[in-house]
Parts: structure tokens; sequence; C-alpha cells
């Protein structure tokens, strides 16, 4: 795992809806970053976090933010969902 990297929700919004997107969250990361519009989805395997995204002229969806690796997504994905499994 990357090392010195802390991640801290500091919003989750739940929804009540039947749609697939079950929540929204506000992650900080090291006191000095803020990624806001992560959607935790619930997918064929589950639960799983999506980061931000808009959509482009071409009409497609794009990333706005974007892990650079395999470990900062998964600590990004065990951060969120913790904070998500603890909400009322």
């Amino acid at each position: 795992m990357e090392d010195g990297l802390k991640f801290q929700v500091t919003r989750l919004h739940k929804l009540e809806t039947d749609g697939n997107v079950k929540a929204y969250a506000d992650v900080v990361i090291n006191q000095g970053l803020l990624c806001k519009g992560l959607r935790i989805v619930e997918g064929k395997r589950g639960l799983f976090v999506s980061m931000p995204r808009e959509k482009g002229k071409d009409e497609k969806w794009y990333e706005t933010i974007r892990p650079l690796s395999r470990e900062i997504k998964e600590l990004i994905t065990l951060t969120v969902l913790a904070a998500y499994n603890k909400a009322d």
C-alpha cells in the first residue's frame, strides 16, 4: 500500500431509492485535497466505489478523478465503503 496517504470521508449522503447508486461521498486526501462526488454503486458483484465523472461533448462519460494505482483505488474503496456501512 501507499505510505503516508490518509483518506477521510467528510460527507456521505445515502439515497433512498431503488436505483443502482446507493450514496454519494466526499473524500479528503492528506488533509489537503477534497474529492467530491464519489458514488457508491450496487453492481452485479456487490457494492463498489465509482469516481466522479462528467459527460463530454461526444455524449460519453469521463472520469474527472482517476487513481493512478490499484493500491490507491483499493484504499479509497475500503475507506468509503467502511463509512457507508457505518452510516445509519
